[in-house]
């Protein structure tokens, strides 16, 4: 169905308040108002259920040496849209259809510069857009977001704009958030006795990121880092802004800017469900994109080719991609990754003498494996034409980019330019040392996955991924977009028996809270993080994982609370996937099956052994029968996990 309308008035009420003006847009169901005022300057208000939830005493944007609003600016004309509208995304994260449903008013104001709000049943957004021939500066842009007293966040904390944002989020009352106190985005506010609400953005082109800081009070503000206008490399890698510039972005004077995205959540597992940055993102810009093939990935690079029980030196060479790949085409797995030292840092055309790239694809096209390359992404600008030319030459599946570490609007440009050139030469994108996803993946959708997320790579040198932290990403960083945090670890141990070795890395969580990452973790090119010589070690465990899905037709969040414990449940085809994973704590959770078709379903489950509590790597499998009409019970252990795979009898 589809259906877009431009109504006088039916779902929008206008009202006059000297001397300010005010709109009140409504969500389709009407649980959300946002009432807009005009007067001095532009604020909004975001209810639900008549409950102020946000609210922002004052918007604008300063472009070449002007802020718009001006004071006391003039609406000229008001335009009121809806639409309602099936998406079916080339790449489908949570859902193969997804609804887009929502209410929109467009403020224009006299001048050359519009505002448009708009409202779903699950939040609010607004943006800019500019009508000027020509090119122009943005110097500035401005907001301050205000929330109830008493409200806290979930703030994930930046030393500065120059971050691989992959963060821990402290749990804060937000007047405890000081003064300048910088955080990147998605953040996660918790409304006393109301919804959650998650700040963030979308469609971000041409633009900078927009970050927050704290001010003291209920409230934080927007800010965004300037145009770089020097800068310092550090070895091959690490290019430093050094100068910045006064302004923002110099861009098109035609055109809008980055939707502010305040997703609305009742229930904490509803940010689970949310695809507010994929509906508000540009539509899809490829022709045919049906050469994108989502899928698993062997990958080398966090088990340091700790492979084993062979007649060859395990390192970065030939024989030992020659053995990932043989363990993907045994086990169904598409794609290898070569991760650092495949090519001499500094060149990507200077290839490492130990390693046949040309000899490796071929060997993988027999067997039916693809070959993902890891480029530092500075060496990739410098050499992006002949060396895109050359992967495609060698038949390479895609590439995996590092270190940016950046979303100024200089940065931004670059991971459109990525996009766009390995999409003509057909070749996935996986994002590391990355910012947030903000809705490219739905314009070019090979922007498979990305990190920008504090992820199991951490285990080789801290002690900071904990079971909790692993259930508060889904919430925030998740709902923004696939994330590649890489799970996958078959060596596992609790808090009191972690040991932190770079060369020989475990998980901080019990077996079977691993195997549940693969369901409740979205990333359409999901890693094995481990190495093929454990993984054959543990045939039941690699039996599953090799057969996990990576794109879904439907999701399910069933329950959780942030940094307690999360249950997903998504189904492929005919099959129904629930996973539990759990934070601190043995925990028992009652699980509502009535999602499901009317039926009886054959249970493959894992859980958490009887000794999961003293040895993280006890699971037990399971065969059972389940009616959808029961309640399950899972239990899970501390930092432990449960997964039930359903099929229909």
């Amino acid at each position: 169905m589809k259906k877009i309308i431009l109504l006088p008035g039916l779902f929008f009420l206008l009202s006059w308040m000297a001397p300010a003006k005010e709109y009140t847009l409504l969500s389709p169901d009407h649980q959300i108002t946002m009432k807009i005022r005009v007067g001095n300057r532009v604020t909004f208000e975001v209810l639900r259920n008549g409950k102020q939830v946000v609210s922002s005493p004052g918007i604008s944007m300063t472009v070449d040496g002007v802020v718009i609003p001006v004071e006391n600016a003039r609406v000229k004309k008001v335009l009121h849209a809806r639409r309602d509208e099936i998406l079916h995304p080339v790449v489908p994260v949570k859902n193969a259809a997804i609804r887009n449903q929502y209410n929109e008013i467009t403020l224009k104001f006299r001048g050359i510069y519009d505002i448009i709000f708009r409202v779903y049943n699950d939040g609010a957004a607004y943006r800019f857009a500019l009508h000027q021939p020509g090119s122009v500066e943005v110097d500035n842009e401005t907001a301050r977001l205000v929330f109830p007293e008493g409200t806290y966040a979930f703030y994930p904390r930046e030393e500065s704009f120059f971050s691989h944002n992959e963060r821990s989020y402290i749990h804060l009352d937000l007047r405890d958030i000081l003064p300048g106190d910088l955080a990147s985005l998605p953040a996660l506010f918790e409304v006393p006795d109301g919804p959650d609400v998650l700040l963030t953005e979308s469609d971000l082109n041409d633009y900078p990121g927009m970050w927050i800081m704290g001010t003291g009070k209920d409230e934080i503000t927007v800010t965004f880092p300037k145009y770089p206008e020097k800068t310092a490399q550090i070895k091959d890698r690490n290019v430093k802004p050094v100068k910045r510039a006064d302004y923002l972005a110099k861009t098109l004077g035609e055109r809008t800017f980055p939707w502010r995205v305040m997703i609305i959540a009742p229930q904490a597992k509803d940010l689970l469900e949310n695809e507010m940055v994929y509906k508000l993102a540009a539509p899809l810009k490829l022709k045919d994109p049906s050469w994108i093939k989502p899928g698993l990935v062997a990958w080398d690079w966090w088990n340091a080719l700790n492979v084993y029980g062979v007649d060859f030196k395990s390192g970065v060479n030939t024989k030992t991609y020659k053995y990932f790949i043989d363990f993907a085409s045994a086990n169904g797995i598409p794609y290898i990754i070569l991760d650092e030292g495949w090519y001499k840092l500094g060149n990507l055309l200077d290839i490492n003498p130990d390693v046949n790239i040309e000899e490796l694809v071929r060997y993988g096209k027999e067997k039916q494996v693809g070959l993902i390359l890891w480029v530092v992404w500075k060496t990739l600008d410098d050499q992006m034409e002949k060396a895109l030319d050359q992967f495609e030459r060698w038949g390479i599946k895609g590439i995996k980019v590092d270190f940016m570490q950046r979303d100024d609007q200089w940065m931004v440009d670059f991971y459109r330019k990525v996009a766009r050139e390995t999409a003509k030469r057909h070749m996935l994108v996986d994002f590391h040392g990355a910012y947030k996803p903000s809705g490219l993946r739905r314009e070019y959708p090979n922007v498979i996955s990305r990190e920008g997320v504090k992820g199991m790579e951490w285990n080789k040198w801290s002690k900071e991924i904990t079971p909790v932290h692993n259930v508060t990403i889904p919430f925030i960083r998740m709902t923004a977009g696939p994330m590649d945090y890489t799970p996958g670890a078959m060596v596992n141990a609790h808090q009191r028996n972690f040991l932190v070795s770079f060369d020989r890395p475990m998980s901080m969580t019990t077996r079977v809270h691993q195997l549940a990452m693969y369901v409740v973790y979205e990333s359409p090119l999901q890693m094995l993080a481990d190495n093929p010589s454990n993984y054959l070690r543990e045939p039941v465990c690699l039996k599953y994982l090799s057969h996990m899905p990576v794109t879904w037709d439907e999701t399910h969040a069933l329950a959780g609370e942030v940094g307690k414990f999360v249950v997903v449940a998504r189904r492929k085809g005919d099959t129904w996937y629930i996973g539990a994973m759990n934070g601190d704590g043995s925990r028992t959770v009652k699980v509502d099956l009535s999602f499901l078709p009317q039926g009886t379903y054959q249970a493959e489950i894992f859980r958490d052994g009887v000794n999961a509590d003293r040895y993280a790597q006890d699971y037990k499998k399971i065969q059972t029968m389940i009616h959808s009409d029961r309640k399950l019970t899972v239990y899970m252990a501390d930092g432990g996990g449960w997964v039930g795979i359903l099929r229909k009898k």
